[in-house]
């Protein structure tokens, strides 16, 4: 029962940094990434696809991306999206691919990404403190149920704790490591 709780616990903490390094991944540094354009959604026969699954993207130098799709029809609707996406990205069309050139950040810009880096991994804290809380919670409900004692409670709540620690300690690391990324010249 107790291991239960734990393991579900520690799933959902696994899926935060999960999330945590996808949202990274789209936060834009200095260098072209094919994960800059995994949020955008090109509208393709009526319905919002990724980027991802109409064409493919490419990084032949250290800034540019190459994004070439399968059908060429749909080479402005992927101009279109990658513009609305308010990334900061330029395409330039040649009829078959699309070349976007990855400016160079300017020190205001990369300070800005760091806040929002910041604030996501803030926000992926909070979400693993919630899921201590709620932990913590079923456990409290076992013991006033009688299906543990006191000490197992203590116990459980002391490994909650510890995996916490470990999962914001992991948060913390993956934030300092895209914050060297960005600040990066």
């Amino acid at each position: 029962m107790i291991k239960d709780v734990l393991n579900s616990t520690e799933e959902l903490m696994k899926g935060v940094i999960e999330a945590l390094k996808r949202e990274f991944a789209g936060i834009r540094t200095g260098r072209a990434n094919p994960a800059l354009l995994d949020r955008v959604m090109v509208e393709y026969y009526g319905t919002p696809t990724p980027i991802n699954q109409l064409a493919s993207i490419s990084v032949p130098e250290g800034r540019l991306l190459v994004v070439q799709p399968w059908d060429k029809s749909i080479l402005s609707a992927i101009e279109k999206a990658i513009l609305k996406a308010d990334l900061g990205l330029n395409p330039t069309s040649d009829g078959s691919v699309l070349r976007i050139a990855i400016p160079q950040l300017t020190e205001e810009r990369r300070k800005e990404l760091v806040k929002v880096a910041r604030k996501t991994a803030e926000e992926k804290r909070v979400a693993v403190r919630n899921m201590r809380r709620d932990a913590n919670e079923k456990l409290k409900k076992f013991e006033k149920e009688g299906h543990i004692s006191e000490d197992e409670i203590k116990k459980a709540t002391d490994d909650t704790q510890k995996l916490t620690d470990r999962y914001i300690a992991e948060i913390d690391k993956l934030l300092e490591q895209k914050e060297k990324e960005i600040m990066e010249v």
